[in-house]
């Protein structure tokens, strides 16, 4: 018998917000947290679109001490880790001891500090920042919620691209299973972009000038965003103990590579993570309610998922939701499959599909349910969210009614 997994706990800080709330309201709502791009070194930038958290200042959540030492991904986690922590029950004064592993995935760990310090070496001859390299290493994030929370079990990144956040949940739920600890900080983050980055996205020509339209045959690219989302996952036992409530059960993981190209995605690893994600459920498809979709808004990758989806749900697709809420708070990289977790978690609980905004015109390759414009009332027992990556990387969740 394999131990249960729940999520007792979590947080988010996005382009929609601070907060889980912000995020599930406006992906419920169907309400675009894109905007204007700001950064702070313009390069005469052809796409002017982002998901960024405005008006956020990390020294309104962290400690000065502790801030010095952390990019804004860094940041973003620890606010988001602060969140799903409290909601888990734990103060900030307890300590989670060696049975406690903390992961986070990201895809580029500290691209502004990275962005800063070459601009101070070669632009304007600045110091560089000591503590430039715990800030820009990708495992910033999770060693600092290790510290902050006593978490002296496993800590480690994940740097798996766009899958980097799903295959830290899922890890994290893993080691759980096998024993080696009764709990898991876990979840994604990610702060891209700068300038640069924006400009090193423009070169692959896969980012849209104006909208977000996952599945629509007018789809022109993805938008990029930023966020953190961050979960507390349990045994059963250790959530029974604590006498908790949990959010969700976490049913199932998945996760493949299509070892072929780097950057074109294969229908075939994608079904091989989904069907891996339920035989690890142990379900069927037709338990399947609701599909979070990867859905970017680019022209192979949307119809590449949708031809996976096809292949795995067969007759029952037609009748099963599938939505992509990147359009809300734009693709975040790696933190895009943590932020989706936690949007798919609430649907889940409030038994509503969000809306898969900006879709305009039907693709006969991306024959799906996409519940276009507005969100939807559905019954739901277990929920699927799938996350693909350059580097041919593929992983999916499944999440079930507490």
């Amino acid at each position: 018998m394999k131990r249960r997994v729940y999520i007792t706990g979590m947080g988010a800080a996005t382009a929609a917000g601070l907060g889980v709330p912000a995020l599930w309201q406006a992906a419920r709502e169907g309400r675009s947290a894109i905007g204007p791009l700001e950064v702070a070194r313009e390069l005469r930038h052809n796409i002017r679109i982002a998901g960024q958290l405005r008006g956020f200042d990390p020294a309104d959540h962290i400690e000065p001490d502790v801030l010095a030492f952390c990019d804004r991904f860094t940041q973003l986690a620890i606010v988001a880790g602060d969140e799903a922590l409290a909601q888990a029950g734990f103060a900030r004064a307890d300590r989670q001891g060696e049975l406690t592993a903390t992961i986070v995935g990201t895809g580029i760990g500290g691209g502004e500090t990275i962005e800063i310090g070459i601009h101070n070496a070669y632009v304007t001859g600045q110091r560089l920042d000591p503590w430039s390299v715990p800030r820009l290493m990708p495992n910033g994030a999770a060693s600092q919620l290790s510290a902050r929370y006593g978490a002296r079990g496993p800590s480690f990144a994940i740097a798996s691209a766009c899958a980097s956040g799903t295959q830290a949940i899922g890890l994290g739920a893993h080691f759980i299973r096998a024993g080696i600890v009764d709990r898991a900080v876990v979840g994604g983050a990610e702060a891209c972009i700068t300038a640069s980055g924006m400009k090193g996205w423009e070169a692959l020509r896969v980012l849209s000038p104006n909208a977000c339209r996952p599945f629509s045959k007018d789809r022109n690219g993805m938008v990029l965003g930023e966020g953190a989302a961050i979960f507390v996952l349990e045994s059963e036992e250790s959530a029974r103990d604590r006498g908790v409530t949990p959010l969700a059960e976490l049913c199932g993981y998945g996760t493949s590579s299509d070892a072929g190209d780097i950057v074109r995605p294969d229908a075939g690893g994608a079904a091989s993570a989904m069907r891996q994600a339920l035989d690890d459920a142990g379900l069927e498809p037709e338990a399947i309610d609701y599909v979070n979709a990867h859905g970017t808004g680019t022209l192979a990758n949307d119809a590449t998922e949708a031809a996976a989806l096809a292949a795995v749900f067969d007759a029952r697709l037609p009748g099963l939701p599938v939505s992509s809420t990147k359009p809300v708070h734009g693709h975040a990289l790696g933190a895009a499959g943590a932020i989706e977790l936690a949007i798919t978690v609430m649907a889940l609980r409030e038994g509503v599909v969000p809306p898969t905004l900006n879709w305009t015109t039907p693709d006969p390759r991306c024959d799906l349910d996409c519940v276009p414009g507005q969100k939807r009332a559905v019954t739901m027992r277990h929920a699927m969210t799938n996350s693909f990556a350059f580097g041919g990387i593929n992983a999916v969740l499944i999440v079930g009614q507490a």
